[in-house]
Formats: structure tokens, C-alpha cells, sequence
């Protein structure tokens, strides 16, 4: 039987909610549809369990004042590090905290702990910075203003806005791209981009949704995840598993009734990891109305491991179109930059 546990702390001030008791607890237990053949708990199920925990906090939030009320929608999750595997049986715990609200969003940051219930050990897997927006429950077109939150240091609200005008810059900058969509090629050559490139489609039904009849994005985000994972296993054929994910962007709503196409592709591979970009396109086939249009994106990042859990070496991808190409540059961009941004942090302090 699944182990199902939320608790919550939250307490009202006159000027508003303090930002100490803004959080939320989810504990569940990882079962055997959870993980992929080698028991590893898979990545999309992982970052359902996170945004879940999210949409609850921020929603309950965001109608703590009389007022209009509304569910908060996912727009963007920060990159966010698998730090250790999650097994069959072990439990999950995820704490979620409101940390930052803007007028029109809100900042809850999530951790993730692993626990072995044989043992007691426990350890961190993830964390993860997601942003929401409320939006009405009459009119899901509008997005009404944030209760604003106590800080308990004025340095926080000021580093939470630096975050928040960060997050909203990168936004405008990776915008949808009209017209990129992942073609197939007939018999592609084994380490080429079309070799391992893959897509799902999925029909929306009732139970992937909100009130508002859209897409729960913890829903979208672990069918991404599903199809990262099948395109990383094509290209190396071992057992893999999510080491990150980079920026998740949330570009329009996704409606009940749409069908949605995932596509994944491999962009870069370094000696033992590969990044894949996955593009999320909705087509709302009952409404003549409206065209196919890019909902999401963001890029995946995989790892190889051998029957003991150890990184293996991963095969280098062949980028044959002059777009391949391009793409691999500006994905070895990025893993040296993450690179070097991780070896500052762990450089010892003078």
C-alpha cells in the first residue's frame, strides 16, 4: 500500500506569512513502478513528487487572504542536481518552502531525502527551485497578485529578488523557438543524433490536470524525463540515470483534450555524461482555433552506470547537420560552465 504522509506548518502575521512557516512535508514510499529495471527511482517520478509538494504550498499560499481564488501554475523549475539514486523502498521525503514572492509569483525551494526504513540512514538527493504564478479559477487567463510573505532578515527578500529578476531574464531569453521540432530520419547511423532521438504521444486526459482543466506540469515533467531516459539508453544501451536537469520553461498553458508530443534528441555528450534536449509541443486537436504550439523545454542531463552503480564511459555523439553541430558547441558551453561553476564551489575557502 502506498505510504502517503503531508504535514504543514503555517502560521498568519498581521503584516502577512512569515516565510519561516511557509513549508510542507511529503513522505512516499518508492515502489517497483517507480524505478527502471535496476531499481533506480526514476528522475520524472522524483520531480512529480517535487512539484506536487510545490503546487500544494504555493496554491494554499496564494488564497490565505480573502479574496479571489486561484491555483498556482507551474512556470519554471531552476536546474535542479540528482545528488544520490533513490531505490525501490526506500522513502522519500520532501520538504518544500515559500522562500520569495513577487507580486505575481512565488519561489518555493524543495529538498529531498532518501530514507532506508531497514536501516534509518538517510541522505540528500535533490534540490530544486520552482516557480509558480496564481492564476483565477474564473478566468485562467488572469493572474492575480501574491500575498506577500515576512521575511525574518531584509537580506533575504533582497537576495530573493535578485533570484526573481534572474529567473525572469532567462525566461524572455529562451522563449520557444517557432519551427524547431525533431524530425526522423530512416536508418540512421548508432551514435548520430537520429539514432537515439525519440518521441511520446500522450493524450490529456482528466486525471493529468488541475481545476482548471491544464496539464499538472509535475505530469509534463516526468513524461520529459520518460523520454530523455529512453533516448540516453538508445545511445549507450546500459543502465542509466538523471544527473540533472537544466532550467525547465514553461512557455503556455497545456489544455484537457490536447495531445502532446515529447521529443527528445542528444545534443552533447562529454566522456561520462550526455545532455538531452526535450521539447514539449501540445496540439489542440478539438479546437480548430488554435495551432500546434512549443509548451515546454529544457535539457536533460544522463549518466551511464555499470552493474555496480559506478559511471561508465559514454559513447561520443556523431553531429552530422551543420544544426548538430551547433547545438553540440552550445552544449559543451554549458557543461564547462557548470563544470567550473562546480569546482569553485568545492575549492577550499582561504
Amino acid at each position: 500500500m502506498l505510504l502517503l504522509q503531508r504535514a504543514l506548518s503555517l502560521q498568519v502575521c498581521r503584516k502577512g506569512v512569515t516565510e519561516a512557516c511557509l513549508r510542507e512535508k511529503v513522505k512516499q514510499i518508492m515502489r517497483p513502478d517507480d524505478a527502471n529495471v535496476a531499481g533506480n527511482v526514476h528522475g520524472g517520478t522524483i520531480l512529480k513528487m517535487i512539484e506536487e509538494a510545490g503546487v500544494i504550498i504555493s496554491t494554499r499560499h496564494c488564497n490565505s487572504q480573502n479574496g479571489e481564488r486561484c491555483v498556482a501554475a507551474l512556470a519554471r523549475v531552476e536546474r535542479t542536481d540528482f545528488l544520490s539514486p533513490m531505490c525501490i523502498g526506500e522513502v522519500a521525503h520532501v520538504s518544500a518552502e515559500i522562500t520569495y514572492t513577487s507580486k505575481h509569483s512565488v519561489e518555493v525551494q524543495v529538498h529531498v531525502m532518501s530514507e532506508n526504513i531497514l536501516t534509518g540512514t538517510k541522505k540528500l538527493t535533490n534540490k530544486a527551485t520552482l516557480w509558480y504564478v496564481p492564476l483565477s479559477l474564473k478566468n485562467v487567463d488572469k493572474v492575480l497578485e501574491v500575498p506577500p510573505i515576512v521575511y525574518s532578515r531584509q537580506e533575504l527578500e533582497e537576495e530573493g529578488r535578485k533570484r526573481y529578476e534572474a529567473q525572469k531574464l532567462e525566461r524572455m531569453e529562451t522563449k520557444w523557438r517557432n519551427g524547431d521540432i525533431v524530425q526522423p530520419v530512416l536508418n540512421p547511423e548508432p551514435n548520430t543524433v537520429s539514432y537515439s532521438q525519440s518521441s511520446l504521444i500522450h493524450l490529456v486526459g482528466p486525471s493529468d490536470c488541475t481545476l482548471h482543466g491544464f496539464v499538472h506540469g509535475g505530469v509534463t515533467m516526468k513524461l520529459m524525463d520518460e523520454v530523455a531516459g529512453i533516448v540516453a539508453a538508445r545511445h549507450c544501451k546500459t543502465n542509466i540515470v538523471t544527473a540533472s536537469v537544466d532550467a525547465i520553461n514553461f512557455h503556455d498553458k497545456i489544455r484537457k483534450g490536447c495531445v502532446i508530443t515529447i521529443s527528445g534528441r542528444m545534443t552533447f555528450t562529454s566522456n561520462k555524461s550526455m545532455e538531452i534536449e526535450v521539447l514539449v509541443d501540445a496540439d489542440p486537436v478539438v479546437d480548430n482555433s488554435q495551432k500546434r504550439y512549443r509548451a515546454a523545454s529544457a535539457f536533460f542531463t544522463y549518466v551511464s552506470l555499470n552493474q555496480d552503480g559506478k559511471p561508465l564511459p559514454v559513447p561520443q555523439l556523431v553531429p552530422e547537420t551543420e544544426d548538430e553541430k551547433k547545438r553540440f558547441e552550445e552544449g559543451k558551453g554549458r557543461y564547462l560552465q557548470m563544470k567550473a561553476k562546480r569546482q569553485g564551489h568545492t575549492e577550499p575557502q582561504p
